[in-house]
């Protein structure tokens, strides 16, 4: 599955829909970095992690393997867009103070992705990775016609990749020495119809829809209305983000 194709397709969508992340994860990762210089955020976007960085760090070098994302990325007089892949050699060694992965890092090819992170980090560097799995709500209602789109609907369309998210990030290879991370979590949508814009930039659902030729949101469109009437969700709907930090092991 080619995450250009899917993000990069739908790219206006995915800008305008996936939240904003927390200024408290930027200021607490920018306390535990060595230096405030540099930041990569890698698998940038539409540069939603780019952007919450760029109050904390000198200069933030963001990249992101499809140009259509980059180009509707915010921006900033210290943020570098850069067209290129996460295991690409930026030019960088041993300048990085941090290494962000903002919902990407299931896509990389992670031994690659790793040695390039040791390459470019300083000593005692950080590197972040934090995603959202499936929304889920405290309506039982919604959330069995949630669970209908995700299984029964979108089940074959789910890449390897999505183990990871659906996992929380609790089995991704980490080869770092790891910290415990606090509580942080997005508004993903304060509307039924923000919770659709919500879905509609999910990987499995752009796969269904170059399969079938049409929308799966529309098959649970009405199901997913009455359930909302019967027993609503409160809102804004919110989701925890799941989070591996740590340092290069290599400090010398």
């Amino acid at each position: 599955m080619n995450q250009a194709t899917l993000f990069g397709r739908n790219a206006r969508a995915y800008s305008a829909a996936r939240p904003q992340y927390p200024d408290a994860l930027f200021a607490w990762l920018r306390d535990l970095a060595p230096a405030h210089d540099l930041a990569w955020d890698c698998g940038a976007g539409s540069g939603q992690a780019a952007l919450g960085l760029s109050p904390h760090f000198a200069k933030v070098i963001a990249t992101d393997s499809d140009e259509r994302q980059l180009a509707l990325a915010p921006s900033r007089p210290n943020i570098e867009y850069r067209l290129a892949a996460a295991e690409a050699d930026l030019g960088l060694n041993q300048q990085v103070d941090l290494i962000a992965c903002g919902c990407s890092i299931h896509w990389f090819d992670l031994p690659k992705f790793y040695e390039r992170a040791s390459q470019v980090l300083k000593p005692g560097g950080l590197v972040a990775a934090w995603t959202y799995d499936w929304p889920w709500t405290n309506s039982a209602r919604v959330d069995a016609v949630l669970l209908k789109l995700k299984e029964d609907i979108l089940g074959p369309f789910w890449g390897e990749n999505s183990a990871h998210y659906f996992d929380r990030y609790r089995n991704l290879p980490f080869p770092f020495a790891e910290l415990e991370c606090p509580h942080f979590d997005v508004e993903i949508a304060k509307s039924r119809d923000e919770l659709r814009g919500f879905l509609a930039t999910w990987s499995a659902v752009h796969g269904y829809s170059e399969h079938h030729g049409r929308n799966p949101l529309d098959l649970i469109e009405q199901e997913l209305a009455q359930a909302w009437i019967a027993e609503p969700p409160a809102l804004p709907m919110r989701a925890p983000l799941h989070m591996r930090c740590g340092f290069k092991r290599d400090h010398s």
